[in-house]
């Protein structure tokens, strides 16, 4: 069912044959980093940022000049994503702490510690249409030396609501063993989760949850498994205009439908950490994998929001 497709299009579904197009390929656009993470676009700078994580630096790409250091250091930056009002919101892991960064440039912390503790190492973070922040907090990020500097544990990994304009931190789900990428669906009544899992158990769990969110947007329900990415696992992810999500797996990128179906693949030649839509029309899958960034032109747009 590929045939008509570039390669490395592998379709499951010929609803994934409308997602794709035949004359779009799977592009390179820089490589030499250590390990890329936390892709955002930014559409009034029309650039992309995006870590270059164990080397401590957020990267600008932007078609015309290609790659330039966005801010060093980032304080082992990870997951980003920007606020209503535009600024950018970003997980630390060295920091332990999510901050954001106001117009004139300078950096403003906004949350370290949940019920008297030091947070752990928050991994990947969404803004909701209400302006509350909701971010993953695992430990991969203080669990060795080359992503932020080993330092110890206060608390269990969780899932976080935090509000900018109260202050409140709230633990929303404490049943992971490493919460990581995450994404709203387009009505936001759906909370996409991936569990990485811990890497010292013989099989850790590595799945995709769902959650209910409530009416106020201020509690889940569920949180069953979603989907299981095959081979690999999901580590970060994204919602179209249509509901379907598109998550990190280890052989590329993997399209589901809102049932957790998977309706095709992008295939990459290294494993994919985490993915964002951007360009002028949100029809551009940009692709963080391992040492390189990568992106592939789509018959789908990215969520409205974020």
């Amino acid at each position: 069912m590929s045939a008509d497709f570039p390669l490395g299009i592998e379709i499951r579904d010929r609803q994934f044959a409308r997602c794709v197009l035949a004359n779009a390929p799977l592009e390179e656009l820089a490589s030499g980093f250590r390990w890329t993470e936390g892709p955002v676009w930014l559409g009034d700078a029309n650039c992309l940022l995006f870590q270059d994580l164990p080397r401590n630096r957020t990267m600008r790409w932007t078609e015309e000049a290609g790659v330039t250091v966005f801010r060093y250091p980032s304080k082992y930056a990870n997951g980003q994503t920007r606020d209503r009002q535009g600024r950018l919101i970003v997980c630390s892991h060295h920091g332990r702490c999510l901050y954001r960064t106001e117009y004139d440039g300078q950096i403003t912390t906004l949350v370290t510690h949940h019920a008297g503790k030091r947070l752990n190492a928050p991994n990947d973070v969404v803004v909701k249409s209400d302006g509350t922040i909701w971010f993953t907090d695992p430990l991969y990020g203080i669990s060795n030396d080359y992503e932020g500097g080993r330092q110890q544990s206060e608390q269990p990994p969780g899932l976080y609501r935090y509000d900018p304009e109260t202050g409140e931190i709230r633990l929303m789900a404490d049943d992971f063993d490493g919460p990581n990428g995450l994404a709203f669906s387009p009505d936001e009544r759906r909370l996409y989760v991936a569990e990485t899992g811990n890497p010292a158990d013989d099989e850790p769990r590595r799945h995709i949850r769902v959650f209910d969110v409530s009416a106020d947007g201020a509690h889940l329900s569920g949180g069953e498994v979603f989907h299981r990415i095959e081979p690999g696992y999901c580590d970060g992810l994204r919602v179209d205009e249509a509901g379907r999500i598109w998550s990190s797996a280890g052989d590329g990128v993997h399209c589901l439908d809102p049932s957790g179906r998977l309706l095709g693949k992008c295939l990459v030649p290294h494993v994919v950490s985490n993915v964002e839509f951007g360009g002028v029309a949100k029809n551009r899958l940009f692709i963080t994998a391992s040492q390189r960034l990568y992106a592939i032109y789509l018959n789908v747009r990215g969520a409205e929001w974020p």
